[in-house]
């Protein structure tokens, strides 16, 4: 199905709502969702009520809860996310670090005791929205990555997101997490019965797995392996991911004091959260420079990387978050495509809860 954006946004509504998530936190958490699926990364859109509903149904979830701010100290804030989906206090959050940001000249807001809270980039495009240089860092629920020199996973995906605005260019976005790949991108090829690519996903003797239930089944239900770092090897600098992945955490969890998965997920009781921490950062250029000459030499700057000589004709260089932006029209015309295999799944949790099934094939 190539469904609609306003159903897949109706169809998460729907969910959120019937399980009991108030309306003002459900549309921000659709409206993240729902661009993460526009912009091409499927792993972390609707795909995810799959997730939420099992962490719902273990007691995890508290889907009514607020974040609070705990501690205020000018430019730097702490944030307690009430064990809740952490969408709603990442969005809270960075909304609070740009008014910081335009008061300060920086906002930082650190959140702890929070869950999956989507995508990076969504956030640090709030703050290039706003005329900031954005920062996003967030440690993860799942023990996904092998350590260089390990044989066992100790680290999340932990993603890191930077954004700038220019000023006659599309803003620079890098959204990246510091695995090879995404966890939630093999849930994705399993979904689809797609191969996995050699070297996504090692078994716990360090050999690539590619058919992708069995990768789904390692990273997922514990049967032994993990995701490589970014860099795949050592000879080819996956100390380099490892390195990256514990700056993540370092910044999301251990400053704001959230788990460190390691530990927790082995003692965490049933129905206790996951504790999960998020970082985000506005730095408002206006603040060092003249307001404009930032953003003027950005784009200046970015406009040379695109005259850069491709390496094949008819293949330009691509500045970080164009693929995005390309995806997104191409979606708002044509739809987001979702497996079958997730329809039914999507279509099983809404009965489960009483929600309508709402999703629609675009025209």
């Amino acid at each position: 199905m190539h469904a609609s954006e306003a159903s897949v946004r109706a169809q998460i509504l729907a969910i959120l709502g019937a399980w009991g998530m108030p309306q003002d936190i459900a549309a921000v958490t659709a409206e993240v969702m729902v661009e993460t699926d526009l912009m091409g990364i499927d792993s972390h859109g609707i795909s995810m009520v799959m997730m939420y509903d099992g962490m719902r149904r273990d007691g995890q979830l508290k889907l009514d809860a607020r974040p609070i701010v705990e501690r205020d100290a000018g430019a730097v804030v702490l944030m307690d996310g009430g064990a809740a989906l952490g969408h709603f206090a990442c969005w809270s959050g960075m909304r609070l670090a740009i008014g910081k940001a335009r008061a300060h000249g920086v906002g930082i807001v650190a959140v702890r005791n929070s869950h999956h809270f989507g995508a990076a980039g969504y956030y640090a495009r709030m703050a290039s929205d706003a005329g900031m240089i954005g920062l996003v860092t967030s440690s993860a629920r799942n023990l996904l990555m092998v350590p260089t020199r390990g044989a066992e996973p100790m680290l999340g995906t932990n993603p890191i997101a930077f954004a700038a605005p220019a000023a006659s260019e599309r803003p620079f976005v890098l959204d990246m997490a510091t695995t090879t790949v995404a966890g939630n991108k093999v849930k994705v090829y399993h979904l689809k019965d797609k191969p996995l690519p050699e070297g996504w996903v090692l078994d716990e003797a360090g050999t690539p797995v590619v058919d992708p239930h069995e990768g789904y089944d390692r990273l997922f239900n514990a049967k032994g392996g993990g995701i490589s770092p970014l860099g795949g090897t050592a000879a080819m600098g996956s100390h380099k991911g490892y390195g990256l992945a514990m700056m993540a955490h370092v910044l999301a969890a251990t400053l704001p004091g959230a788990a460190f998965p390691a530990v927790h997920k082995a003692r965490r009781a049933p129905g206790e959260g996951d504790d999960i921490g998020h970082f985000v950062m506005a730095l408002n250029p206006g603040a060092i420079r003249e307001e404009g000459a930032f953003e003027a030499q950005m784009a200046a700057e970015i406009a040379v990387l695109r005259g850069t000589r491709p390496a094949e004709q008819g293949v330009p260089v691509m500045i970080p978050g164009d693929p995005e932006d390309s995806e997104r029209a191409r979606r708002l015309a044509q739809g987001i495509p979702l497996p079958d295999a997730l329809v039914a799944h999507v279509r099983e949790i809404a009965a489960g809860c009483g929600a309508a099934f709402v999703l629609e094939a675009v025209a």
